[in-house]
């Protein structure tokens, strides 16, 4: 079966962001290399979505709808739904990510 990838606004915006950062403190190459890197790992999720884990911040509170995949220290949080599976949020795994995660996938 065949699923759909789709990056929710607040997701793309990640993206942006990270290219932004990286592009201003490392190179723009390089920039452009590890949004290629996030969106061919998301591009792999059309195959196997459920390849990834359960990230432990919310399986501790007992939510298991989201999954996530790692392309270096990035988090790709994202759930499926029917044959779409929707990207929630691209984040670098040295950030406060229970802030983050309830901010956004939780509360919002």
């Amino acid at each position: 079966m065949q699923f759909e990838v789709h990056f929710i606004n607040a997701a793309v915006n990640d993206l942006v962001e990270l290219h932004a950062y990286i592009a201003a403190h490392d190179s723009p190459a390089r920039a452009v290399e590890l949004v290629d890197r996030i969106t061919s790992a998301t591009d792999a999720l059309t195959r196997a979505p459920a390849r990834g884990h359960y990230p432990a911040e919310l399986s501790a509170i007992g939510v298991q709808e989201y999954r996530e995949i790692l392309v270096g220290p990035y988090r790709i949080i994202y759930r499926v739904a029917g044959k779409r599976v929707y990207i929630m949020l691209v984040a670098d795994c040295r950030r406060d990510l229970q802030a983050l995660l309830q901010r956004r996938l939780l509360d919002g």
